[in-house]
């Protein structure tokens, strides 16, 4: 979708087994600049909005079957779900249009067109996809600039892990937050709780990891007055502290395996029993897991529970590893330095190009808690306003040798243009989409290097 000549121009899907109707409808939108795709049946519009790409689409409601237009709203819901449908009815037929409307259809025109009409419902409907995109836009610039919820990245992985996030929250259905140590899991899990129903309510964690059963237990569930050697008062159990709200169970791979029947059965039924007592507590909490391992593989093994696995993962999210996402590295460097220097009072320093790169390159096994912890030293122990290669720790600034080694491998077999393609992906992303600097630091003039953006596809 483009402008012209101030108004917005369309892609515009018509359809009408009227040819003569449709030609009259495609030059009335033709004459304002909008691109029309003109068709005559119901087959070839579901293969049209399958495969192609529309902002509008005009639909005649009768086409051999008094219902194809409510067939083509019907697809167009499912394939261009950005697109508004406006349908094009006899006047017998207005009480059925006016039905279409309540299931998504933007509005209708009866029969015969008046054209100057026609434009206009066809503009509005043009100038509100528009919007929607323009607003989709800004939101996005938002969330890779300041990030969503502290989640910074605006890589393809990233932007599927926010989206993610978007969809499952305002539900009540359990999320495996999966991912190597220090990629955000917790991050994820208060992200998920701020955009659900019940952010109102407690978001309580609790670390399955490196305890003992009747701690678990006891920290699970709670106990009564009495139930074992220095009780001497009734606790309540996480389960119980986080209802109504949402309860983030971390590390649950290390739950040890006699524990967990008790976990599935809370799950099941919703119901606790503290130590001590036979009485049941009903608790209402929104669950939400992580881990580092591979609980599918663990449930076959026999080291978790095959139901519990099953009942926890109600909606999977894998957090990709840094190294996974090196394009997102230059934001969160970024984001990382001003935090830091915030909490210093110090002026904000700059992170030179070498640094960067160098940054970029490292694998960072520890992900981004490791990346955070670095770039914290190094504003704290730089004295310039600028962080520098010698700024870069050395266990990191001379970790190339273990880079290259390591890139043979898997840069073996890998085609020139696909290294290419990466390369100036990566250096897109650390210069902030600066193509003068990325040409500099590719060592290609900036013609070449707009030749080459526009053969990749890259933006």
């Amino acid at each position: 979708m483009t402008h012209a000549a101030g108004n917005v121009r369309a892609q515009v899907l018509l359809i009408d087994d009227e040819v003569e109707h449709a030609q009259t409808m495609a030059d009335a939108l033709r004459k304002p600049g909008h691109i029309c795709t003109v068709i005559h049946s119901l087959e070839t519009a579901e293969n049209e909005l399958r495969n192609g790409n529309f902002d509008v689409i005009v639909t005649d409601l009768v086409m051999g079957s008094p219902t194809a237009g409510l067939e083509v709203l019907k697809l167009a819901k499912a394939h261009q779900p950005d697109a508004e449908t406006i349908l094009v009815t006899a006047h017998g037929d207005v009480p059925t249009a006016k039905a279409a409307l309540q299931g998504g259809a933007y509005d209708f025109i009866e029969k015969p067109l008046d054209v100057i009409v026609f434009r206009n419902i066809v503009q509005r409907a043009a100038d509100t996809v528009m919007l929607r995109h323009h607003n989709a836009s800004l939101r996005g610039q938002v969330d890779a600039a300041y990030g969503f919820e502290g989640i910074i990245g605006d890589s393809a992985a990233m932007r599927h892990v926010i989206d993610t996030i978007r969809q499952v929250s305002p539900s009540t259905i359990p999320v495996l937050i999966t991912g190597e140590s220090g990629t955000g899991k917790e991050l994820v899990a208060q992200a998920i709780h701020r955009h659900s129903k019940r952010r109102e309510r407690r978001f309580a964690t609790f670390n399955a990891a490196g305890q003992s059963e009747s701690l678990l237990e006891d920290q699970l569930f709670g106990h009564v007055r009495g139930a074992f050697t220095g009780a001497d008062r009734d606790r309540e159990g996480v389960f119980e502290f986080a209802d109504k709200g949402t309860l983030f169970l971390d590390e649950i791979g290390d739950m040890p395996l006699s524990m967990q029947p008790k976990l599935l059965r809370v799950l099941e039924t919703g119901e606790v029993i503290r130590l001590g007592s036979n009485e049941p507590r009903k608790s209402d909490v929104r669950y939400i897991c992580a881990t580092n391992q591979d609980l599918k593989a663990a449930s076959t093994q026999g080291r978790f529970r095959q139901d519990l696995y099953f009942r926890l993962k109600g909606v999977e999210v894998h957090l990709p590893s840094l190294r996974e996402r090196r394009e997102d590295v230059p934001s969160l460097v970024r984001h990382a330095v001003g935090r830091w220097c915030a909490d210093l009072s110090r002026p904000r320093v700059e992170v030179s190009d070498p640094a960067m790169m160098r940054l970029i390159a490292y694998n960072w096994p520890g992900n981004v808690r490791e990346l955070l912890n670095v770039i914290h030293r190094m504003v704290v122990t730089c004295s310039g306003t600028t962080l520098a290669l010698q700024d870069v720790p050395p266990e990191i600034r001379e970790s190339e040798g273990d880079q290259a080694s390591e890139g043979v491998g898997s840069l073996a077999g890998i085609g020139l243009d696909r290294l290419e393609k990466e390369a100036m992906r990566q250096t897109l992303a650390m210069t902030n989409g600066n193509r003068e600097q990325t040409a500099e630091l590719l060592g290609i003039g900036e013609r070449t290097l707009y030749r080459k953006l526009k053969e990749y596809g890259l933006r």
